[in-house]
């Protein structure tokens, strides 16, 4: 999920477990500039337009090359990026920013409102292949009255309008007017406003940037950005005990136990804390298996999660009940709950019609024994190993789940986007705004969109509608609340679990402070002593 959901303003109720290896040294007096960080990803990005991406290693090179009006500090509240303030009237209707002046694209051009308005037509364009347009089709009227003033007002009150305007919809105007987004060169050429910019990308093998050194809030420390595309989780962890990484997420046995040595703890630091994700296992409601609540039902509590956070992650996660991490503020701790109970699925399948009525061990109706394949991504243990628990738990009441891992461009276009899939084992990245409407509403079912289940329930809808009117944080939490409530119930997903986000980084960086928004929001601003450089950049 891209920047446009927030998190909330309820920086109490965030986990943040820091936990370094090494303790941090005296540190010279000020940074100093130079190094490139090389960073290991499981997968290549797609596409470096933001508003056309749906997967993450996308978003994350993007938003090192572009900019929103607004981003988010240390303490997840937001604040201003390329707008530097902005005003709220008509009753909330309303916003007016005010631009940044003497900011350029990074080709020399100006940075104006036109662009801003530029990319609002152009995410709005019904041509525009996007999973991102809702929360813009919400705004009645958008202007740019001089070229450092952009002006928006919606149609009725819309609570995550001030945080929709990330770095999803700032587009070039001058480069991309009048031409067809989806075959731009920008793709994979980019010309951004952000901190760096592409200097090369070789598919399936690497990206690379290098640090804008006109960028309006000063150049990053950091020479360079390498991000190393290793599918093979196993392979990156060798690549970074040889030296070929400096980053990169553990798995929890890397954590746990292959990184406990003095050659980790003298040149590695790791940090810990509750990710901003969750993992489930989704079902096609469109499949004639899957249309029954109780089905769906049967199958949560056929799955033990304990055992999965137990077996896969070693204990560094929790179990999720709904589409919201434990610790934020609209999170529902009180929904139905499906622990570990092979006898109550066993019962609920019964009444469905579901037998084995030929004694080989499998459940039928009506001659159709219950068989299906649960897809994943290739290149992710975590997903394997919880695929694999499930598969025999589910074996034990009576349901074959067969396995298909896939490889993860091919996973989303061929079979996502073209919903050739029975059950899926994938996650989402979390919002920071309780606004879950591109996932859950049954408009959002087309191509490219999100809700790529079919999942329609016409309570939801109106709550999500709702959720989106309204100001008053009681009021929002209640209609959450009651969303989970119902999610609980129809378990469209089983929701699994929420890991735990588990970095870990050379301890030559310097400037890495943990906070509620994790460790990179304040990347730009990390830095290695010269005497500890590694790359030289040019």
């Amino acid at each position: 999920m891209p920047f446009k959901t927030i998190i909330s303003t309820s920086i109490c109720l965030v986990i943040i477990l820091f936990n370094p290896l090494q303790a941090p040294g005296q540190q010279p007096a000020s940074p100093d500039y130079g190094d490139s960080i090389i960073v290991g990803s499981i997968g290549d990005a797609s596409t470096l337009i933001p508003m056309l991406a749906s997967d993450a290693t996308s978003h994350e090179i993007a938003g090192l090359i572009y900019n929103g009006l607004v981003k988010y500090d240390k303490d997840l509240n937001l604040t201003g990026d390329l707008a530097e303030s902005w005003d709220i009237t008509n009753r909330g209707k309303t916003i007016t920013f005010h631009l940044r002046r003497g900011v350029k694209w990074q080709d020399g051009a100006p940075f104006t409102s036109a662009d801003v308005l530029f990319g609002f037509n152009t995410i709005i364009d019904p041509k525009t292949p996007t999973a991102y347009a809702g929360d813009f089709l919400e705004v009645e009227k958008a202007e740019a009255p001089d070229p450092y003033t952009f002006r928006v007002t919606y149609k009725k009150p819309f609570a995550p309008a001030l945080s929709s305007w990330g770095d999803i919809v700032v587009l070039p105007r001058h480069l991309l007017q009048g031409k067809d987004i989806t075959k731009s060169p920008l793709s994979r050429n980019p010309v951004g406003l952000g901190p760096f910019r592409l200097k090369l990308w070789k598919t399936q093998e690497r990206i690379e940037l290098r640090a804008n050194d006109s960028y309006f809030e000063g150049r990053p420390y950091l020479d360079g950005y390498i991000m190393r595309v290793i599918p093979d989780p196993a392979t990156m962890f060798m690549e970074l005990k040889a030296g070929g990484l400096d980053w990169m997420g553990l798995s929890p046995v890397q954590y746990q136990r292959q990184t406990n040595t003095r050659f980790f703890r003298k040149n590695f630091r790791k940090y810990k804390y509750l990710s901003f994700s969750y993992t489930y296992l989704g079902y096609n409601l469109r499949h004639p298996f899957f249309r029954e609540r109780k089905v769906r039902q049967a199958i949560s509590y056929a799955i033990d999660k304990e055992e999965i956070i137990r077996g896969v992650l070693l204990g560094l996660g929790v179990a999720a009940t709904g589409p919201y991490k434990p610790d934020a503020w609209f999170y529902n701790p009180n929904v139905k709950r499906y622990p570990y109970h092979p006898e109550k699925a066993r019962s609920l399948l019964k009444e469905c019609g579901w037998k084995d009525t030929d004694g080989d061990g499998i459940l039928d109706r009506n001659g159709t024994p219950f068989v299906f394949t649960v897809l994943t991504n290739q290149g992710n243990p975590l997903r394997d190993k919880t695929a694999q628990i499930i598969q025999y738990r589910l074996g034990q009441i009576g349901i074959k789940m067969n396995i298909r891992q896939l490889e993860w461009t091919a996973f989303i276009n061929d079979f996502i986007d073209k919903r050739r899939f029975e059950a899926v084992i994938l996650g989402w990245t979390l919002g920071q705004d309780p606004d879950i409407y591109d996932i859950w509403h049954s408009s959002k079912t087309g191509a490219k969109q999100l809700n790529f289940i079919g999942y329609k329930n016409p309570e939801v809808d109106r709550l999500l509608v709702m959720g989106r009117r309204i100001f008053d944080r009681e009021k929002r939490k209640k209609i959450y609340f009651r969303i989970q409530e119902i999610l609980a119930e129809d378990q469209p997903y089983t929701f699994l679990y929420v890991p735990m986000s588990l970095p870990i980084i050379h301890a030559r960086f310097h400037g890495i402070k943990p906070a509620p928004a994790g460790i990179s929001y304040n990347f730009i601003r990390w830095w290695v002593p010269k005497d500890e450089q590694k790359y030289i950049t040019r």
